[in-house]
């Protein structure tokens, strides 16, 4: 008898939590697309503790802005570093046309398992979509796909290095 009283309070009591986590934790979340003009925007390297001197910083920032008005790439196509992504590599090549970029090719990606194959395919034309909207290498990660955002990131941001030089 007690543990049917107990299941039947610890239903309630979980019945209850959901329907409370409904009402109190939905929030009206409005998603805006990125701007359609390009912003030349500093980015760091993700790393702390480093020990970066500000003049520098705002130095390369008034480049980045003085390349923004004639593009911030010079034309060519650049290769990527071969970036992990765990079920296999990513490399990318950027298409830089009139400073800006026009295009992401995938020369490596996670092919060898039909999973893979499925998620890449969903995942690849996305990320080169928000690479050309945004014009870094800042794009957000595809769900489902981390581990290939993550070194889509590393690759591209590799190859609009050598673009920027």
């Amino acid at each position: 008898m007690k543990k049917i009283i107990l299941s039947s309070a610890l239903i309630v009591a979980f019945f209850i939590y959901v329907i409370l986590q409904n009402f109190s934790g939905s929030k009206n979340v409005k998603i805006t697309p990125p701007a359609s003009e390009p912003v030349a925007v500093a980015e760091s390297s993700g790393r702390s503790g480093g020990s970066g001197n500000s003049n520098q910083s705002g130095q390369k920032n008034r480049n980045m802005m003085m390349k923004g008005m004639t593009g911030l790439y010079k034309d060519g196509s650049y290769t990527g570093s071969v970036a992990d992504a765990y079920y296999g590599n990513v490399q990318v090549k950027a298409v830089i046309q009139s400073g800006k970029i026009t295009d992401v090719q995938f020369l490596e990606y996670p092919s060898d398992r039909s999973t893979s194959v499925y998620i890449n395919g969903q995942a690849m034309p996305y990320l080169t979509q928000e690479a050309i909207q945004s014009q870094n290498s800042n794009v957000d990660i595809v769900s489902g796909a981390t581990e290939t955002s993550l070194a889509f990131r590393e690759s591209l941001a590799s190859a609009l290095t050598q673009a920027q030089s």
